[in-house]
């Protein structure tokens, strides 16, 4: 039996909702790219808004961070910025490093890439910065999520690759076998391994710990998946921001593909929530919630 999807505006057309997390409140947690803000979103349909201060510092992706707080990266104003549960924001500034990425890391403190300075730069919940340089020029490193190897594991859009980065300042790069693969998402699954999405050459991977990789094409290899999310069974859910769909990739890597109702909506963060559903960013104005 299909899934039922079901769409819950949460902002104009115009702001862009673009990831979503779980945040430690239980509630979702939306970025709206084009609009400098934050909203919180609720399952019954609560939609909560926070104006950041500056409407055009285009937040990204955000995590819930150690301590209990909502951190995001700010990409076009070169900044990482904290929003506690309680409206609470702070900001920290990392000039020309165009961060996009973030996670918390296990040494109890963020990291982020930096898509325009080849770097990967932690931050710690106090504030202070630091960073760590890729053996890349042009990598243009995206997305980023913690290993079950105590390590940082990012993709290396540009550079058609996978970074592993330890807490001491340590990268080694795994180049895809798929010239122009341009991953994006990443996250890790309960198999013990990656799971990416390689939004140039319309393909799920798996990366092991120790470097193995495997891609599967999609069967609409333009449906330029972007993000992706593990669920609890094993498996990853992704989007599909060229082909207006969902996808679903099991462990032994059997892919199912489910169509958005609203065409052209644009989907781009995905999240799987502690009851299981799956929450989508769609750029369009909307979050939509996939209920198997």
């Amino acid at each position: 039996m299909p899934p039922t999807i079901t769409e819950l505006p949460v902002a104009g057309p115009d702001a862009g909702p673009y990831a979503i997390t779980v945040g430690p409140d239980g509630a979702l947690w939306c970025t709206l790219v084009h609009a400098g803000a934050i909203v919180r979103i609720t399952a019954d349909g609560d939609v909560r808004r926070h104006d950041l201060d500056d409407p055009d510092c285009g937040p990204a992706l955000l995590v819930t961070g150690p301590d209990g707080a909502l951190w995001f990266t700010r990409m076009r104003d070169h900044r990482i910025g904290r929003l506690a549960l309680d409206g609470t924001q702070t900001s920290y500034a990392v000039p020309g490093a165009g961060p996009y990425g973030i996670a918390a890391g296990p040494d109890g403190a963020l990291w982020f890439t930096e898509l325009a300075a080849d770097r990967i730069g932690r931050i710690t919940t106090d504030g202070e910065l630091t960073h760590v340089d890729l053996p890349v020029t042009g990598g243009m490193p995206s997305m980023i999520v913690a290993g079950p190897d105590d390590a940082l594991w990012c993709t290396l859009n540009q550079a058609h690759a996978i970074a592993r980065i330890t807490t001491d300042g340590t990268v080694d790069v795994h180049p895809l076998p798929t010239a122009g693969a341009a991953p994006v998402g990443i996250t890790r699954a309960a198999d013990g391994a990656l799971w990416f999405v390689e939004i140039g050459a319309g393909q799920v991977g798996r990366i092991t710990v120790d470097g193995d990789v495997r891609e599967y094409p999609l069967a609409d290899r333009a449906a330029r998946p972007h993000a992706i999310a593990a669920d609890p069974a094993g498996g990853c859910w992704f989007t599909e921001w060229g082909g207006n769909r969902v996808g679903h990739v099991t462990a032994g890597a059997v892919v199912e593909e489910y169509a958005l109702p609203t065409p052209a909506c644009e989907p781009h963060g995905i999240v799987v929530a502690p009851d299981g559903d799956v929450w989508i960013a769609l750029e369009a104005g909307s979050a939509a919630r996939l209920t198997r």
